[in-house]
Parts: C-alpha cells; sequence; structure tokens
C-alpha cells in the first residue's frame, strides 16, 4: 500500500448556500466520488469548530468576517461562523461518498485554527494523520477538496515538508480567492514540489 487520497473539508457550509461557501465548490464531489476506487486508502477531513470559536469574526468585538487578527500563533483571517460540531453545515455535503478510511477532525480546539490536516496553525499540533499514513506505509498522496487556497494549499505544503509526494487534482478543488491568495498559494505549492494535474 502506498497511494492515499485526502478528501478535503467538503462540507456543507463550504458549498452553495453554506455559511462559508466556496463558489462551485459543490462541483467537486462527482469527481472525487469518480476517484475514491483507485487509491489503496482514502482519508476525509472535516472542519469541526465549537461554538465560538477564536478564527470566527463574530468571537472579535468590532471585527468583520475577513477582517484578520492576530493570534499567538500570527495572523489569522477572521471568518463567519462555519462548520459548527453537530450542525448541518458541519456535515460533509449530503452527495459525498464517506466510506474512507479514516476521518480527520480539525479545528476543534477552540484557541486556534486549523487549515491543514496536518497541524493546527501553529505549525507545532499535530493532527495525528501523519503518523497514521506512515504506519500504514503510504507515500504518494492525492488531495482535493475545499478551498484549494486554504486547506488544501496548507495540507498540501505540510504534506511535502514531512517528506510525502504530493499531488493536487485541480479538477476536484475550488478556491476562495480571497484577495489574490489563489495565485499566492499556487505559486507556494509550486516551489515546495507539489504536482498539479
Amino acid at each position: 500500500m502506498s497511494t492515499a487520497l485526502i478528501v478535503i473539508d467538503v462540507q456543507t457550509d463550504f458549498c452553495p448556500g453554506g455559511a462559508l461557501a466556496v463558489p462551485g465548490g459543490d462541483e467537486v464531489v462527482a469527481p472525487i466520488n469518480a476517484m475514491m476506487d483507485r487509491f489503496d486508502a482514502v482519508i476525509l477531513t472535516q472542519d469541526w469548530h465549537p461554538a465560538g470559536h477564536s478564527s470566527f469574526a463574530s468571537s472579535h468585538a468590532g471585527k468583520q468576517p475577513f477582517d484578520t487578527a492576530e493570534m499567538a500563533y500570527g495572523q489569522q483571517v477572521l471568518w463567519p461562523d462555519h462548520c459548527v460540531q453537530g450542525t448541518k453545515g458541519a456535515a460533509f455535503h449530503p452527495a459525498l461518498r464517506t466510506e474512507g478510511d479514516l476521518i480527520i477532525r480539525k479545528g476543534f480546539r477552540p484557541a486556534i485554527d486549523s487549515y491543514s490536516a496536518f497541524f493546527e496553525n501553529d505549525q507545532t499540533t499535530p493532527t495525528g494523520l501523519e503518523g497514521y499514513l506512515r504506519s500504514r506505509g503510504i507515500t504518494d498522496l492525492t488531495l482535493v477538496g475545499l478551498a484549494l487556497d486554504f486547506c488544501v494549499a496548507f495540507s498540501a505544503m505540510d504534506a511535502r515538508r514531512l517528506g510525502f509526494s504530493v499531488k493536487v487534482e485541480q479538477a476536484a478543488c475550488r478556491a476562495i480567492d480571497l484577495d489574490g491568495s489563489l495565485e499566492t498559494q499556487m505559486e507556494n505549492m509550486r516551489q515546495r514540489g507539489v504536482i498539479f494535474a
């Protein structure tokens, strides 16, 4: 076994009509479902915030969604409340196949956000995904999902930093593109050796 498909945050709140909708977010579901059987393992990630999470603009007086705030771990984009644990918005898109090998929930610590499937935003607190992949002998990762310029990008760059071979299937991703974030993150991923298909 050496290959895994990492399905990043294909959740209701990131799809049209959701609290933090990624344009065309639901368009990734069919291609992801079609890809799943080609891999030795399928891992899904799920944004899983408690109510009142520190990354929510509503938790900061005078702040609006997409403002930034300085946190102990650095600058944080403040988001609309989204993917709150146990809500419909936190659920996987209803048409997404979810019979994967593992679900990694991230962003559940109240004081720190988590874009990456591998680390919280402090870049030191692990999610456990690296250990799982290594224990299964998985070396080659294909990443898909939402959003390409945030959670997919940070996951891809962390995976490369950890020594995994990483490919991003762009046809099965969509981006937020917040103030040019897509172009910046695409270049960051290329510089770190991420392959695009």
